[in-house]
């Protein structure tokens, strides 16, 4: 990819994962929830920003009455580095008491954000709640139970593309990349 590098933004770099096998992953994780969930009509809560091209083609690709809701929390900002706090940006509509919830997460860092996303929905009271997460990092150690459908396993490296961004550009990208600095 040619592109400008400016405001000492990293640029995406190569590709790591495909259009076609994000594709081909999420078909697969479709079919799953939809096998797990088969009598059931879960609410799928997406975090924003980066989730929300991952799941609305999930949403696509499971064969079953769902709902959506959607959550914001920050601990990065415009910044690469997380600050080591993860605030509410933007809560649920919807009340999740005796309701089966899916956490829909674009990628799992260090377990920051997914911890206290845990905890804050467990307080609300659903009936079930797993997490399904299309990337998660390689280094990332969690109990066998935590991420109940993982799409790949990625190096710590910035990745872009598929919704996922650096300072809030190359969400629109279909493919999975690298970022970094230009050498």
């Amino acid at each position: 990819m040619s592109e400008e590098k400016t405001d000492n933004i990293p640029t995406p770099q190569h590709v790591l994962i495909t259009a076609d096998q994000v594709a081909e992953k999420v078909d697969e994780l479709g079919k799953q929830i939809s096998q797990d969930y088969s009598k059931e009509a879960p609410l799928l809560v997406g975090v924003l920003k980066g989730a929300f091209v991952f799941m609305s083609d999930l949403s696509r690709s499971i064969d079953l009455p769902i709902e959506f809701d959607f959550m914001a929390v920050s601990s990065y900002g415009h910044s690469t580095t997380s600050s080591g706090v993860v605030r509410i940006v933007k809560d649920l509509d919807l009340d999740l008491a005796g309701r089966h919830v899916l956490l829909v997460e674009d990628i799992v860092d260090s377990g920051l954000t997914l911890n206290f996303l845990r905890k804050n929905l467990l307080a609300r009271n659903p009936a079930s709640l797993e997490i399904c997460a299309l990337l998660v990092r390689e280094d990332f150690q969690f109990e066998e139970d935590t991420i109940k459908y993982t799409g790949f396993q990625v190096p710590a490296d910035w990745l872009v593309g598929y919704g996922l961004d650096v300072a809030e550009r190359y969400r629109n990208l279909p493919d999975i990349w690298v970022a970094g600095s230009e050498s």
